[in-house]
């Protein structure tokens, strides 16, 4: 998987302790990104799957996974596989795309929460689960 980075243990990318999986590659290209580093599909480095599991599993009092990016919508067969060896998290999911545009598709239905849309720079928001007023928190599990 391309991935940008993760981070052990985030407050700030979903409910409660989170470890996040920053993807590679985005063709949003959302004025005012916080991460347009991600955006380059060959950038970052490309680290295994049993290896990020592996870095999730060796961190304690995790509350859950959250992919973020870059899209991890680009990834999905690579963010599916690493949740096939994590089974029972809780998962997050940031993503350009609008809910009706990915919600059939397995990695959106396998996703506890999906915060949806495109970052609008003109409707920022501080203090959110969400950068722009116009994206959505989809929950699909109590929380």
């Amino acid at each position: 998987m391309r991935v940008a980075g993760t981070l052990s243990c985030s407050f700030v990318n979903g409910d409660g302790a989170r470890y996040v999986v920053f993807t590679r590659g985005c063709r949003h290209g959302c004025r005012g990104c916080q991460n347009p580093e991600t955006w380059d599909f060959n950038g970052g480095s490309e680290v295994s799957v049993s290896e990020v599991a592996a870095d999730y599993r060796s961190r304690r009092y995790l509350d859950g996974l959250t992919f973020s990016g870059g899209d991890p919508f680009y990834q999905q067969e690579e963010c599916l596989r690493l949740l096939d060896e994590l089974p029972g998290v809780n998962v997050w999911i940031y993503t350009g795309f609008e809910y009706e545009e990915i919600k059939d598709t397995e990695l959106a239905r396998r996703a506890d929460v999906l915060v949806v849309g495109k970052f609008v720079e003109e409707l920022r928001c501080e203090g959110q689960m969400y950068g722009s007023s116009n994206q959505r928190i989809i929950r699909k599990t109590p929380g």
